[in-house]
């Protein structure tokens, strides 16, 4: 007979329950007021006595580790979802704008963390860790379907996101910022390289071409496609006469 799972402790729920809350509601006052935001302050903002804040994060600096680390979590669970559900390059892209829209929010905090040369520290620098192996893994798939250049790499991802979320916060029209974030993004898609078409030709066309010019043979503008008849080479009478005297001339 099988024995039936041993619930845990009233005390040990109570407390996960108490530093989830406290977690959260850092989160938010981090974003709104700033890293110099005090732990009484988030106390108080959480409804619970200093004490539960201290005894989870003994010091604010813990505190911001563990906030941007759950951050950090939650961006590498995203970043499997969109691997699982997208194609490649819908996947990395589609990523890469929700991280900087999530990030923009938490700029103070990231600023705080940059300036201190101290970080980052064990439970950050583990979180930093599966964040660039989820970037990694997305980035490769990307590559292999050939719709990312071929020179990114994830350090330049990383500093992508870092900055499309500092302008994002910055900029005072949230649409424009977001737009701007865009071109950004679109600026790592590869190119498809085609072969250049000359704008003139040196010469007047061939008389015995077998395939239709598709360009204007004086101006180079586009010619319209006749079904029947005489293919034109020319896309106006004025540009007709203007190569006419040209070869009179020569």
């Amino acid at each position: 007979m099988t024995a039936a799972p041993v619930a845990a402790p009233a005390g040990r729920a109570d407390a996960r329950r108490n530093r989830e809350l406290v977690l959260r509601t850092a989160m938010r006052v981090f974003a709104e007021e700033g890293p110099g935001v005090s732990l009484g302050r988030i106390a108080q903002r959480a409804e619970v006595g200093a004490g539960t804040v201290y005894r989870h994060f003994p010091s604010k600096d813990i505190l911001l580790e563990a906030v941007l680390a759950e951050h950090l979590g939650a961006l590498v669970a995203a970043a499997d979802r969109w691997r699982a559900r997208a194609a490649p390059g819908d996947a990395l892209f589609g990523f890469l704008l929700e991280v900087i829209e999530k990030s923009a929010g938490r700029q103070h905090v990231c600023d705080a963390l940059t300036d201190d040369r101290s970080w980052p520290r064990a439970v950050l620098a583990a979180a930093v860790g599966r964040f660039h192996e989820a970037l990694e893994r997305l980035l490769h798939d990307a590559r292999r379907a050939g719709v990312v250049r071929a020179d990114v790499r994830v350090d330049d991802l990383s500093a992508l996101a870092v900055g499309g979320a500092a302008l994002l916060a910055a900029h005072r029209d949230q649409a424009r910022g977001a737009r701007l974030v865009r071109l950004l993004v679109d600026g790592l898609r590869a190119r498809t390289v085609t072969k250049p078409e000359s704008f003139r030709d040196s010469a007047s066309p061939s008389r015995h071409e077998t395939s239709a010019p598709r360009h204007c043979g004086e101006c180079g503008a586009p010619l319209p496609e006749r079904a029947t008849g005489r293919p034109p080479r020319y896309c106006s009478s004025t540009c007709r006469q203007r190569a006419h005297r040209r070869r009179l001339a020569g």
